[in-house]
């Protein structure tokens, strides 16, 4: 089995607090005998489980490296009981430089998994996850936003899975997050992202989606702050009492592939329906008009699917291919 070069500057059986990095060799022309270096914490008190929490799987979402970062931050872990991997920006190639894709090798982390220990830069910092990481996890929570190129209603989500039990354990450390929007989520392309990874060694695993639009709101920092907290006192890790949401919660559930509206156009998106709509299906959702001549009609694009309206493409100009919109059933 060929190895995998990261090595890390903390070591993962020590208790208490470390402060270091995963360290990746990586040649370059700015730096001969230079690294990749991703910040990394760990929390190790006495036994117990162990929870792995990561943001900036893409490079240009920013509520996980807030909420993480300043996790790391604090001084006091006299409540915990057992190990938190605080790793705030997986992607950290990506994440310097506001990217959703590494800037490196043009690899997606998020479609990479699992990786490859002699592979591209991406490749290898998946392996390194798949094969070192989650090995010790009990509890997995993946935090993303929309990025630079969507919106999203707020929520936190798990997925359905073939292990009825393990699903159960999913939903309930969801339900725990106490974000706005709880979401029974489906993937369009789920067989090489990290999510997909999790589940398939039985991990108990949340992912969460709260905002977009490349920047942060108060209120979805806020969000992911509480969130982290729960998800660690849901899995026994940090004593307290889970931090109620200060919104009424909406369970939703993505049932088909018909949630997804995706453009067969390039052109001018004019936007007919907003973020947190309701819809029924065949309400005109949006309009995209041709930029090559005018006197155009613009292309009108419908619902396919009863439901809110749970994400939104950002860029007005959009091309074929892009998402537009995504709908989800309310089911309460």
């Amino acid at each position: 089995m060929i190895n995998n070069p990261i090595s890390t500057t903390i070591d993962f059986d020590k208790e208490g607090v470390q402060h270091g990095f995963l360290n990746l060799p990586y040649s370059r022309d700015d730096s001969a005998w230079g690294s990749v270096m991703i910040p990394i914490t760990q929390i190790k008190k006495g036994e117990g489980s162990t929870a792995l929490l990561t943001g900036a799987n893409h490079g240009d979402e920013y509520e996980g490296p807030i909420a993480l970062f300043s996790l790391a931050e604090r001084t006091d872990f006299s409540n915990v009981q057992g190990r938190i991997i605080i790793i705030p920006a997986m992607n950290y190639p990506a994440f310097q430089l506001g990217r959703r894709i590494s800037p490196v090798d043009s690899v997606n982390l998020n479609r990479t998994f699992p990786g490859k220990p002699d592979g591209t830069l991406t490749e290898i910092i998946a392996d390194y996850f798949s094969r070192t990481l989650l090995p010790m996890a009990d509890y997995v929570l993946d935090i993303h936003s929309g990025g630079k190129t969507l919106d999203f209603l707020p929520f936190a989500a798990c997925h359905r899975l073939d292990d009825n039990e393990q699903q159960k354990r999913c939903r309930a450390a969801r339900d725990a997050f106490q974000a706005p929007y709880q979401v029974m989520m489906l993937d369009i392309d789920a067989e090489s992202m990290y999510d997909t990874q999790v589940e398939n060694m039985g991990k108990v695993f949340v992912t969460t989606e709260l905002g977009g639009g490349g920047t942060t709101t108060p209120r979805t920092v806020a969000i992911a702050k509480r969130g982290v907290d729960n998800f660690l006192i849901h899995s026994g890790i940090m004593s307290g009492e889970l931090l109620a949401c200060d919104e009424e919660i909406v369970e939703l559930d993505m049932a088909n592939s018909n949630c997804y509206l995706f453009s067969q156009h390039a052109g001018l998106l004019e936007p007919c329906i907003s973020l947190g709509d309701t819809v029924q299906k065949g309400d005109l959702m949006a309009k995209i008009h041709s930029t090559e001549r005018t006197a155009m009609p613009p292309v009108e694009y419908y619902a396919e699917h009863n439901g809110i309206v749970i994400s939104r493409h950002v860029p007005s100009l959009a091309k074929m291919g892009d998402c537009l919109y995504v709908i989800a059933d309310i089911i309460n």
